[in-house]
């Protein structure tokens, strides 16, 4: 059973919290919050906040028992919005800083008999299979090789 937590409006930019989030997708729970434990980032402190909340989800909500059998199937961080702000320079200018945030999405789920228990890749992962060979085209017939019918250059003298 697949079970999700989400941390929404999270200041800490997205593109961050993916570098932390790459290291522990498809790993056991397990192994993930030993990863985060030891991973010197700020964004390692609250996306295990997010997975804690997800293991917590999972046996609330869905009677899961054995937490050893549960691995982070989905790690996502979307881009929230920007808190704008602006810092004063030298001759009446302005500096524009946006403090970006985001929202941070982790799934677990458990193993059901050795099959994934019916996850899917995202869309935009999927493999695309081609189709299986069907019989044969023929080819079509070749052209006849250009001859006579073509226009002659002019010889430069």
């Amino acid at each position: 059973m697949i079970t999700n937590a989400r941390a929404r409006f999270v200041r800490v930019s997205a593109r961050k919290a993916r570098l932390v989030l790459d290291q522990i997708r498809g790993k056991s729970v397990g192994d993930a919050l030993a990863t985060l434990q030891f991973t010197p980032r700020a964004a390692a402190r609250l996306i295990e906040k997010v997975l804690r909340s997800a293991v917590a989800n999972a046996e609330h909500n869905h009677q899961v028992r054995n937490l050893d059998d549960l691995r982070v199937v989905q790690a996502v961080a979307d881009g929230g919005p920007s808190l704008k702000r602006v810092q004063p320079r030298a001759m009446g200018r302005a500096f524009f800083i946006k403090h970006r945030t985001s929202h941070l999405t982790i799934a677990v789920s458990d193993e059901v008999n050795g099959t994934r228990g019916g996850l899917t890749r995202p869309r935009h992962l999927r493999v695309r299979r081609l189709p299986a060979p069907g019989p044969a085209v023929a080819a079509p017939a070749a052209r006849p090789p250009r001859g006579k019918g073509r226009a002659k250059s002019k010889e430069k003298k």
